[in-house]
C-alpha cells in the first residue's frame, strides 16, 4: 500500500464523521494525516512510497469537530515482526500512557515529562526527542502550554480542572537528535534509527479525574493498570 492510500482512507473518514482536517493546510502542510516510516519519526508527507514488510508506520491524524479539535498518533509495524521494533513501540506507548496518569489535577505540567523520560531511560538506550512535544488543544490545534517529554518534574504549570492536552513522546532506538529533509516536513533521526510516536489528547474534569478524549474507553484499562481512575463520563 502507498502512503497517499492512507492519506484517502483517512480524509474520507474524516469527512464522513462530520469532520474537517485540521492538518491539511497548516502552515501549509499539504496532506491530511502524517505518515512517517523507519527512521521518519513524524510529520512525514504521504506520497508514493509503499509500505513495505517490517516497515515500522507510525500515524499522526487530526480533526475539527463543531469548532474543536482533535489530536492522535500511533505506530504500528507492518507484516514480519522484528522484537526490537516490538519493544520501541511498546516502551514508547506505555510512556505516553504513564505521562497522561502524571498529569492530574495538582501536579505541575514538568511532572508530565519526568514520567516518560524516567520510563524511557528505565527501558534501555532510546532516544528521545527533545525539539517537539505534546501541547494544550481545543478551539485550537496547537495552544498552550508546551509539554516536554523530558526534564525534572515538580516545575512549572499546576494542572487545573479544565485544561486539554496532547501527550506525544517521539522515541528512537538511538540518537535523540533529528534533521529536517528537504520537504521542510519530515523529521528524520540523524544516526538513521527507528523511531516510534504516540498521541493521545485527554482533559481534566472538575471532579479531578482525567478523561482520553481519543481513547475509545477514554482510557480506563490503560490508567486503571496505573492506578488512576478516569471521569465517569462514558457512565
Amino acid at each position: 500500500m502507498r502512503t497517499d492510500a492512507l492519506d484517502a482512507i483517512a480524509a474520507a473518514n474524516i469527512k464522513r464523521g462530520g469532520g474537517t482536517s485540521n492538518f491539511k493546510g497548516y502552515h501549509g502542510f499539504p496532506a491530511t494525516i502524517c505518515v512517517s516510516i523507519n527512521d521518519e519519526i513524524v510529520h512525514g508527507i504521504p506520497g508514493d512510497r509503499v509500505i513495505n514488510d517490517g516497515d515500522v508506520v507510525s500515524i499522526d491524524a487530526g480533526a475539527i469537530i463543531e469548532g474543536w479539535h482533535g489530536d492522535a498518533a500511533f505506530s504500528v509495524i507492518a507484516g514480519t515482526v522484528d522484537p526490537a521494533d516490538q519493544k520501541l513501540l511498546a516502551v514508547c506507548e506505555e510512556s505516553m500512557w504513564r505521562g497522561i496518569a502524571a498529569g492530574c489535577v495538582g501536579a505541575k505540567i514538568s511532572d508530565i515529562g519526568h514520567a516518560i523520560e524516567s520510563y524511557v531511560k528505565s527501558q534501555g538506550k532510546y532516544g528521545i526527542l527533545q525539539e517537539y512535544g505534546g501541547h494544550g488543544i481545543g478551539t485550537e490545534m496547537h495552544q498552550e502550554p508546551h509539554v516536554l517529554n523530558f526534564g525534572k518534574g515538580g516545575h512549572g504549570l499546576e494542572l487545573t480542572p479544565g485544561l486539554v492536552l496532547a501527550i506525544e513522546p517521539m522515541i528512537t532506538r538511538g540518537t535523540h537528535k533529528t534533521r529536517v529533509l528537504g520537504d521542510d516536513w519530515t523529521v528524520v533521526s540523524t544516526d538513521k534509527s527507528r523511531g516510534a510516536h504516540f498521541e493521545n489528547s485527554y482533559c481534566l474534569l472538575p471532579d479531578g479525574k482525567p478523561f482520553v478524549l481519543t481513547a475509545i474507553d477514554g482510557g480506563r484499562d490503560r490508567l486503571a493498570s496505573l492506578g488512576i481512575e478516569i471521569s465517569n463520563l462514558l457512565n
